[in-house]
């Protein structure tokens, strides 16, 4: 039995020592000592550093979170994560739609704009480059049939609260 306790002390060394190595060769030198919340002292590492406390040795996984006040005074705090296994072996062409949703400059700014406070179609009408009514509402619906958007009440749309961090995530990733 001690044996056995004493292998697995030393496996679980070892996958430490695997991971400091890893720190140090991402940060060019000796990892920086935790501080008592358990994060660097620059806090740049605290999500991951929490992500991997609860991962099995030899585990991935992706997580999207962010809390996000917007000018109109809601506030979405929002995360999810799945196993890197889970997501490699996912169907990734069934999301198509969702993304190819998001792949048109008025789409996006439309999405921005009903963010940021401009939600009634009349308002959105009087933006120039959101082109026609026609155009407009074409956008719209194919928004909201990638689920970007609902419509709230009549001529009233909304970004679902479970999409607005994802969105952001995604023009965040674009962005790298």
């Amino acid at each position: 039995m001690n044996d056995m306790r004493t292998e697995e002390l030393a496996r679980r060394l070892e996958a430490v020592e695997r991971r400091l190595a890893v720190l140090e060769s991402r940060e060019g030198g000796p990892a920086a000592t935790a501080e008592p919340d358990g994060g660097a002292p620059d806090g740049r590492f605290w999500v991951l550093d929490g992500l991997r406390a609860r991962l099995a040795a030899g585990d991935g996984a992706v997580v999207l979170a962010g809390v996000v006040p917007l000018p109109m005074g809601e506030e979405y705090a929002w995360q999810y994560g799945q196993t890197t296994g889970d997501l490699l072996a996912a169907g990734w062409q069934e999301l198509s739609k969702v993304i190819a949703a998001l792949a048109h400059p008025v789409r996006l700014r439309l999405l921005q704009l009903i963010l940021t406070g401009t939600q009634s179609a009349a308002d959105l009408q009087s933006v120039d480059e959101l082109g026609t009514s026609g155009q407009l509402y074409h956008h719209l619906r194919q928004l909201i049939a990638a689920g970007w958007l609902v419509q709230a009440a009549r001529g009233h749309y909304a970004v679902p609260g479970d999409r607005v961090v994802p969105l952001l995530v995604l023009l965040t990733a674009a962005e790298h």
